[in-house]
């Protein structure tokens, strides 16, 4: 089920050599690029998760008290998740037929305006019921942007990525995501240090919300300025040699569904407990950092960034890991370590003394690093040429819906319900059980040949099947 020595027999094509032997300054460059563009989206989207936990509620939901009122706001952050999926579908649809880079350039543009848009929303008190309505309607909108990005940020690089290093190239676009996080908490930091609580609430939370989309601008020029991948280059000249095939695949969407949705719901069960760990870390914590533990906000914002920031190490140690040890087993074992930190983590936090909270976090999302790391390179690996982006997105985005989306509102509610963290820990339990059960039974394809499309798959597999049999 699971190999590590070294790539399998269908890796020693031309293609694979070509990939093990890439021009290092080529790969720097689309390494920054993917980093750069990842962390400008998912700091557009990840601004909005700490705008939910400290001024939302305020904002948009001023009739709601307390507890309430967070929820509230965690569900509005919530619908930005159940956009997510279709954006994914609809740029894998696309990526596999058109190309991996323009769905990534466009969902950068999606999301500048949506977040900007975002900044320049009046609240409840002006607008009345329409605010908290044309919220979730630009929350959509993100949705759809950053669910169009991630696939196109990981097939950029681990496409272009020497076979043995493909995990550790596949980990640089995760750090996008770290990037992201600290910068959009490091605006509110600076402003919550800067401006008194009435000028936040007024006008102060709105400012990370309109640099974004100069930023992203930024981001889009260097976009442009990125060739596509060779692999997508390879299944474009296999498609022009064979039109007049009826056999070859014209719509990679239905085709993946039929083929391949084993491995689409095993991709997203491998990402259930990563990616709502990370929510109930970075977001989740923020308001029961200030509201249960009594931490002040810029505490708190200080220890989750300081956390945060440590991934940027652990994260491409765990990915280069990775391609030495295999996906999988690495994945396997962040999950249990996970499970086991459950409990200790917030036996921590709830000390309340700031150097244990930052411990506990620190801990936690080094864990949650040994799943992320490998997390491009395994899911990559798992699809064919032609589905790649739509399976590896689709399964991907499933799971930002029912794990990272809801996890900071399920966290509130389970601890107002309950009254304890111990009911938290028993959620990222259950999560982290979801995940075990899925990558166990992932087939891993450990260095396997990117260029295979699923019609290779299927007449290498013939030719095996006849060869076993004679």
């Amino acid at each position: 089920m699971n190999s590590t020595s070294g790539p399998p027999a269908d890796d020693t094509t031309s293609n694979s050599v070509e990939l093990d032997t890439p021009d290092e300054s080529k790969m720097t460059k689309l390494a920054s690029a993917s980093i750069l563009a990842t962390a400008l989206e998912w700091f557009d989207f990840l601004i909005y998760s700490t705008a939910s936990a400290l001024v939302f509620g305020h904002i948009f939901f001023p009739s709601l008290e307390g507890a309430l009122g967070t929820i509230a706001s965690f569900g509005t952050l919530a619908v930005g998740f159940i956009a997510r999926p279709l954006g994914g579908i609809i740029a894998g649809a696309l990526g596999d037929r058109l190309g991996r880079k323009g769905p990534l350039v466009a969902s950068m543009v999606i999301m500048g305006l949506a977040t900007a848009s975002i900044g320049l929303l009046p609240g409840y008190d002006t607008i009345g019921i329409w605010a908290p309505i044309l919220l979730v309607s630009a929350r959509l909108i993100q949705g759809l942007g950053v669910g169009a990005q991630w696939g196109g940020a990981t097939l950029l690089l681990t496409e272009h990525s020497p076979i043995r290093r493909r995990g550790y190239y596949g980990s640089l676009v995760q750090l996008g995501t770290v990037a992201g996080i600290i910068i959009g908490n490091a605006f509110f930091l600076g402003i919550l240090l800067f401006v008194d609580s009435d000028a936040f609430i007024s006008w102060g939370w709105r400012v990370p919300f309109l640099s974004g989309l100069l930023l992203v601008a930024v981001g889009i020029f260097v976009q442009l300025k990125i060739e596509e991948t060779p692999v997508f280059k390879s299944m474009q000249a296999k498609a022009k040699a064979e039109t007049a095939d009826k056999d070859m695949p014209k719509v990679p969407l239905l085709s993946a569904i039929r083929k391949y949705w084993p491995q689409i719901f095993q991709a997203a069960g491998a990402f259930f407990v990563v990616n709502g760990t990370f929510y109930v870390m970075i977001s989740g914590m923020l308001s029961y950092g200030t509201a249960n533990v009594g931490l002040s906000q810029t505490t708190m914002i200080m220890i989750v960034c300081l956390a945060v920031a440590t991934q940027i190490f652990t994260i491409p140690f765990f990915g280069s890991w990775s391609d030495r040890h295999g996906r999988r087993k690495i994945f396997l074992l962040g999950t249990v370590l996970m499970a086991v930190w459950a409990f200790p983590f917030f036996w921590l936090v709830d000390t309340g003394n700031p150097v244990l909270v930052a411990l506990a976090l620190v801990i936690g999302l080094t864990l949650h690093a040994m799943m992320f790391g490998p997390q491009a390179a395994l899911f990559a690996e798992m699809f064919p040429a032609d589905v790649r982006y739509f399976g590896a997105s689709l399964g991907f985005q499933l799971a930002s819906v029912f794990a990272g989306g809801l996890a900071p509102m399920i966290m509130v509610s389970l601890i107002e319900a309950t009254g304890t963290s111990a009911s938290v820990s028993v959620y990222i339990i259950v999560m982290a059980a979801i995940t075990f059960i899925a990558v166990y039974t992932i087939r891993e394809r450990f260095q396997a040949n990117l260029h295979e499309t699923s019609r290779d798959i299927a007449e290498r597999t013939a030719r095996e099947e006849e060869v076993a049999h004679a």
